[in-house]
């Protein structure tokens, strides 16, 4: 028999007797703020898609369904493969991809038992009924409670019949926090109680990412993604869950009927792959760090290619740290004669490298696939690979 009373779950926030939390919590929000200040507005929105599709990647990965990034910006054009099970993976990627922009622009709170079925819904709801129905044969109604009892490896979630008791007890205790600090705590521990409550019959691990997603958003400005670290660190996520699952060990170990220890060292464990990810993504985004890479990625195409040439990446690199800029604005910036200057910049539009939406409109910074070894080394090492079509 399941859990069937709210306070089975608690506690529902962790202790913090060193202030060891708030500390790592303060810090990431500190360094997060500090992220939408390295380049343009215009170039961070351009890194937030790819940032959506590494997280729909990354996400997928996690539950053993990923396909090639390349696929994935395949399935954008609306391109699909002749091969059905890749074609699949592409339609449920393409379906994280939608749902987590769509949650994006949401403003109802995150953290709430409404938005977790939304979340369910926004996914879910872009499947075919064959591309949700599970190995056992249930075909997962979008955003719909589970109906039936399920267990998940050693745990057993609460009984269908309290789900909505449950939910309502989870939006109760984390909806609403102040400070950035308080509230990056609170999704940590959201996170894991989302998932100990397992709602939904399948879809339970995208639904709480796709909701960590949207509660940090605020923090985060899209700019560095949880999804990401938790993939990376796939054994110890599934680890640090299953901890948080056991109940309380002694007097010593909280009041509540589950481990407070264990609740607070995932808390550890998620704020730790938080900090690691804003880290990273403030070194990335170094503007000295990223000319030094602009150069070198100018240089090999330019031996690679023979159609680009060195000089332009300094006027690549003022488009990323400055924003969009004319076309004419652009040629003056690489020095070169007019005629020089129009054809780097179309084999840079060819390349990738610059977009822009009209044949005579502003150019801003580009990221294809292929050039992310260079500009973000390490940030989605996926993407240099070669799919299989």
């Amino acid at each position: 028999m399941g859990y069937s009373e709210p306070r089975q779950f608690e506690p529902l926030l962790p202790s913090d007797p060193r202030n060891e939390l708030a500390t790592s919590a303060k810090e990431i929000a500190r360094e997060s703020a500090r992220l939408s200040a390295r380049a343009h507005p215009t170039t961070l929105a351009r890194l937030r898609e790819l940032l959506r599709a590494m997280n729909s990647y990354y996400s997928n990965r996690i539950e053993g369904q990923s396909t090639h990034p390349l696929n994935i910006e395949r399935a954008l054009k609306k391109d699909f493969s002749a091969q059905p099970d890749t074609a699949r993976l592409q339609r449920i990627a393409l379906a994280h991809l939608e749902a987590e922009r769509q949650l994006e622009t949401s403003a109802d709170e995150p953290l709430t038992a409404a938005f977790t079925l939304q979340a369910h819904a926004a996914m879910y709801g872009r499947l075919s009924a064959e591309e949700r129905t599970t190995p056992d044969g249930i075909v997962v109604a979008p955003g719909a409670l589970r109906t039936q009892q399920v267990t998940v490896g050693r745990h057993l979630p609460p009984v269908p019949e309290a789900l909505e008791k449950f939910l309502a007890r989870y939006e109760e205790a984390y909806r609403g926090s102040t400070s950035a600090e308080a509230r990056l705590i609170a999704i940590a521990a959201a996170h894991h109680r989302l998932a100990w409550i397992h709602p939904f019959v399948d879809g339970n691990g995208r639904a709480t990412r796709l909701v960590t997603h949207r509660a940090l958003s605020t923090i985060s400005g899209g700019l560095w993604s949880i999804c990401r670290g938790l993939a990376r660190q796939r054994d110890d996520y599934y680890a640090g869950l299953r901890d948080a699952d056991a109940p309380r060990r002694g007097d010593l170990d909280g009041r509540g009927n589950l481990s407070d220890e264990g609740l607070r060292r995932w808390c550890s464990f998620f704020l730790g792959i938080c900090a690691d990810q804003v880290g990273f993504m403030g070194r990335l985004l170094d503007l000295d760090a990223m000319k030094t890479r602009i150069f070198a990625l100018v240089s090999f195409r330019a031996a690679t290619l023979h159609v680009l040439k060195p000089e332009i990446a300094l006027a690549l690199h003022h488009v990323f740290a400055a924003g969009p800029v004319t076309r004419g604005e652009f040629k003056q910036l690489t020095g070169m004669s007019d005629r020089t200057g129009q054809r780097q910049l179309q084999a840079l539009l060819a390349d990738g490298l610059l977009e822009s939406d009209s044949a005579l409109g502003p150019v801003r910074f580009g990221m294809p696939l292929d050039a992310l070894q260079f500009l973000f080394p390490d940030l989605y090492p996926e993407a240099a690979t070669k799919p299989e079509r």
